[in-house]
């Protein structure tokens, strides 16, 4: 398998795991449904795409057409995760509260919409900072410089 895919996929799981043991930790309890949840900490999308485009800079050169690639990718997902899908889930907020509201009057019941959706960008930065650590490992461990 590509050391590149390898950085990316490890970057995510590890991200993803470490959103599920701080929930863990925070609520005292497991569900599995955080194992593919959306928004926390650190951005999962974020160390993922930011280890995939440190293994391109790292494999391919900073000066190379994939990393350019890759670098505008990057910042396409950097923001949207602080950016469009942050702006969702506070609407989703917005809209839960008129819901909730609504109930309580006895007007209507409905399913909530889910509010964790974006990052804020402390969440994105340690995801990012993830990426770049899990790509340099392991371009390191697979015989890079």
């Amino acid at each position: 398998m590509s050391p590149i895919l390898i950085a990316a996929l490890v970057a995510w799981v590890l991200a993803q795991s470490s959103k599920v043991a701080i929930a863990v930790l925070r609520n005292r309890t497991l569900e599995f449904s955080w194992f593919t949840a959306t928004g926390g900490m650190p951005s999962s999308h974020s160390a993922l795409v930011a280890a995939l485009t440190t293994a391109v800079a790292l494999h391919e050169g900073p000066a190379s057409s994939l990393f350019a690639i890759a670098l505008v990718f990057s910042l396409v997902v950097f923001y949207d995760a602080t950016g469009v899908r942050r702006a969702a889930g506070e609407q989703a907020e917005v809209l839960n509260q008129i819901v909730r509201d609504l109930y309580t009057a006895g007007e209507f019941r409905t399913e909530r919409l889910r509010e964790l959706l974006g990052h804020t960008p402390v969440e994105v930065v340690v995801g990012i900072a993830l990426g770049v650590a899990v790509a340099w490992v392991v371009w390191r461990t697979h015989g890079g410089g």
